[in-house]
């Protein structure tokens, strides 16, 4: 499939194919006045949750960050639920909450309660800077977008809008490091999909006037090299060959050579380790490298990240990777593992037409247009899991800057239009 081709298509028909003007509602704009009265309460509940420490390996401040949105669901009616996730995991678990009704579409509400910034970091609490800016680890990814589906809730529950609607809230425990296996740590989002029409994702917003219509996928790789151990003036003759580092090196450069390319896809060596022995932490990151200057490296690994928008240019790329790896140097020898973490969203007319709706939302509120945003810019979400079973929209979450560092931001000045932007699109979709 031509991905450029069919985002430039989808970028049009997000300009073009409008849904007829209307006005707001008078539910519509009750909501918007809800909302308006509600949002200090809001930007309040944001700085207490942002103040728990919730980074995916801190497993009960995961949790108690948990605690706080299931309490304030079940305020609303929603019926709660805490999954644990097994011990050997290593993550907290998730947060499910739900009403049940048949009224218009199934919506499921995806958001994550984790943070990348664990309990060591120094970086730990909601500070303003100015009347409309706060540096908060995790305000914006995403707890930010986790107040904004909660009030957007309120709002349609406190004007009694709810009534026989089926919306799922899915908050999970471990989106920046997902847990595996797999098909434990994302069945309960799964099996939530299977129930639902559409999937909403309040990840970080990319623009005011942006929306993710598709996403890339990310998986690991791992390389594993093994030179022979010799005196350093021996390296290149017949009996010591070429070290684990040259392999590495060798394959690391055909990887660039040879495997990049392809529009949006992306892969990057995140750690590399070499020398006479190495000891690296899988779960921690950290590692010890020992050698000598005067001794042919004996062992090297490397960690790294793949980025594909389809599993056949994800697959593609791997069989290349492999290719190389197995083209060894004089007395050396390598092996290429590969682990799957999020599927890639691709993008769809099914999608598409969310972000008319929701353009057209926009739009009414007096907003401005809403157009999808490219894909190559973004990264992995837990929406990508369930783009298969439904029409899926992300992005829908809070503004700000610097996310995934000491120095992120939330922008408070656009929550309260971004709640209003939800609530309307999850009124109109229950009642289509």
């Amino acid at each position: 499939m031509n991905f450029k081709l069919f985002a430039a298509v989808i970028l049009f028909l997000s300009i073009c194919i409008q849904l007829p003007a209307q006005k707001l509602s008078k539910a519509e704009r009750k909501l918007v006045k809800t909302i308006e009265a509600s949002n200090s309460e809001a930007i309040n509940f944001l700085e207490k949750v942002v103040n728990i420490n919730s980074g995916t390996l801190n497993a009960s401040g995961v949790k108690e960050v948990g605690m706080v949105f299931k309490d304030a669901f079940e305020e609303i009616n929603f019926k709660t639920q805490w999954i644990e996730m097994p011990a050997e995991m290593n993550r907290a678990g998730h947060l499910f909450a739900e009403t049940q009704g048949e009224k218009g579409k199934k919506l499921l509400l995806i958001g994550h309660l984790d943070t990348v910034f664990e309990e060591n970091s120094p970086f730990q609490t909601f500070e303003m800077v100015n009347d409309s800016i706060a540096h908060a680890p995790g305000g914006n990814d995403m707890k930010g977008g986790d107040v904004i589906v909660l009030y957007a809730l309120k709002a349609l529950h406190s004007n009694g809008l709810l009534n026989d609607a089926q919306i799922i809230v899915a908050f999970t425990g471990d989106e920046e490091s997902t847990g595996k296996p797999l098909d434990i740590s994302r069945k309960d989002l799964i099996e939530a999909a299977k129930r639902s029409d559409i999937a909403l994702g309040f990840e970080t917003s990319t623009g005011f006037n942006y929306a993710t219509v598709a996403r890339r996928g990310a998986s690991g790789w791992e390389l594993e090299v093994e030179g022979k151990r010799a005196h350093s003036s021996g390296v290149f003759n017949e009996r010591v060959g070429a070290g684990a580092i040259f392999e590495t090196s060798r394959i690391l450069n055909a990887f660039y050579e040879e495997v990049r390319g392809p529009e949006y896809l992306t892969f990057n060596p995140g750690i590399i380790m070499g020398g006479t022995f190495v000891d690296y932490d899988k779960t921690t990151g950290e590692g010890n490298a020992f050698g000598k200057s005067n001794v042919v490296s004996q062992t090297a690994i490397v960690k790294g990240g793949l980025r594909f928008i389809s599993e056949e240019q994800k697959e593609e790329a791997r069989n290349k990777m492999r290719e190389i790896v197995a083209k060894n140097l004089p007395q050396t020898s390598a092996k290429i593992s590969f682990t799957d973490s999020y599927p890639a969203m691709v993008p769809t007319e099914g999608n598409n037409r969310l972000l008319s709706e929701l353009n057209q939302v926009s739009l009414d509120l007096g907003q401005g247009e809403v157009l999808g945003y490219d894909p190559g810019k973004r990264g992995a979400a837990d929406t990508s899991f369930v783009a298969k079973y439904v029409d899926c929209l992300d992005g829908l979450g809070t503004m700000g800057s610097g996310a995934h560092t000491p120095e992120e931001t939330v922008n408070l000045n656009t929550i309260e239009d971004l709640t209003k932007r939800t609530a309307v699109l999850i009124y109109r979709l229950i009642n289509q």
